[in-house]
């Protein structure tokens, strides 16, 4: 178990179905499905032709125009959730010290527009034709580099690159530093804007995508017997995470308190997940572990859930393993069915459904659920939003490579 106890203050999301949570809340419950047929460039010839794009979105709302034109299109995304998370917590009106301030916020790819423009003006017109800013542009570590200048965020800073488990991976990280005590605030999280061609291309040529292009309304089905690839998204996430004593010395408001991390690997394959689903198992018992949390104490989980046939099989598998006979009894959503897989994002997305859930109790639909699979026999409260007393929630993320994070949050009780 940590020392010091931290909770989570602040949450803001860049996401296909809204951007900041008075949008993307309510829409999530209502079951909106973020995806449609994509329309970054022309995928005529590509075999998927579905994306789960963020619409409507303008850098100008957070970021002067000479700063969005030296940050690449994932920079600019986490800047946005970074403000939004930081307004939401109340820290963004008043003074707090930026040397007990830090930030961790990764990416999967990192600057994939700012690759492949660079790429064809190197082409085109030769070196000279490069942008100055293209090396700081493409950086996997600028989102948080961004970030850490926009807010003076002088304390910790990192970046970590997990494939689909980033987001998670720097939300558990930040976790461990303040219950060390090395930190008094941490901005965490996640954020991905690879809607490119070669992108999108690379894993369409790895036939990890949905081909449901006669019906994209319904190509991101987590757990449902037809599902038959993961649906492509774009976004960010960020989540203001404080030790308990600096919360309430500033009376902030607290949405739930972060109570455990568990980090496991496969060590099996670059791809493909553990058979066994061992890595997964590990995950989610380190994580109650670390919370100290009896399993009977979890009402939800937000799965990872990426509507791939052998994913979502050996996930409902490993919460079978964890939970026992109580696995049925346990509410589990799969939001990519309306946000898509935002890969570096996802987890961080993920968790602050997550945490509103807790906060609120109510759990978010799965959505485009048609036909039950006899592998995956958990309730993914395909009927809509359920509202439930719930003490405590899991939110899963597993990634390319074998990574695997659980986060455990619980309600927030204010005892000493």
């Amino acid at each position: 178990m940590s020392d010091s106890r931290v909770v989570i203050t602040g949450l803001g999301v860049v996401t296909p179905i809204g951007i900041g949570l008075p949008e993307f809340w309510p829409n999530l419950l209502a079951g909106t499905n973020g995806v449609s047929r994509l329309t970054a460039f022309d995928v005529s010839a590509f075999p998927s032709t579905m994306a789960a794009e963020v619409r409507g979105f303008d850098p100008g709302r957070w970021i002067d125009p000479k700063s969005a034109a030296r940050m690449d299109r994932f920079s600019q995304f986490a800047v946005a959730a970074a403000d939004l998370a930081m307004a939401d917590s109340g820290l963004a009106s008043r003074p707090f010290d930026g040397e007990r301030a830090g930030v961790i916020i990764g990416s999967g790819i990192g600057g994939s527009e700012t690759i492949e423009s660079g790429h064809a003006r190197l082409a085109g017109k030769g070196v000279r034709g490069l942008d100055p800013f293209l090396v700081s542009k493409l950086l996997v570590n600028m989102a948080a580099c961004m970030v850490s200048i926009r807010f003076g965020l002088k304390g910790p800073l990192s970046a970590p690159s997990v494939a689909c488990s980033t987001g998670a991976n720097a939300i558990g990280d930040a976790f461990r530093i303040l219950a060390r005590g090395d930190a008094d605030i941490m901005l965490a999280g996640g954020s991905e804007a690879c809607l490119t061609p070669m992108a999108y291309g690379g894993f369409c040529a790895n036939r990890s995508m949905s081909r449901r292009n006669d019906r994209i309304d319904t190509a991101s089905r987590p757990f449902d017997k037809g599902r038959d690839g993961f649906v492509m998204g774009e976004g960010a996430g960020v989540a203001v995470l404080e030790r308990l004593e600096h919360a309430r010395g500033r009376g902030a408001r607290i949405y739930a308190e972060m109570a455990g991390y568990g980090n496991t690997a496969d060590a099996f394959h670059f791809t493909a997940p553990d058979p066994e689903a061992g890595g997964m198992i590990r995950a989610m018992r380190r994580a109650l572990d670390d919370a100290g949390l009896p399993p009977e104490a979890i009402g939800h989980i937000n799965a990872h859930g990426t509507s791939t046939v052998l994913n979502d099989k050996l996930e409902s598998a490993a919460i079978r393993a964890v939970f026992g006979p109580r696995a049925g009894m346990i509410k589990v959503s799969a939001i990519k069915s309306m946000i898509g897989h935002l890969l570096a994002a996802a987890g961080a997305v993920e968790f602050a459904a997550a945490v509103l859930s807790v906060h609120e109790g109510i759990v978010p639909p799965t959505i485009n659920y048609q036909q039950p699979d006899p592998d995956c026999p958990l309730d993914y409260v395909t009927r809509g939003p359920e509202t439930i007393e719930l003490r405590a929630a899991l939110s899963n993320s597993f990634g390319f490579g074998g990574g695997n994070v659980c986060l455990a949050v619980k309600r927030f009780e204010n005892q000493p």
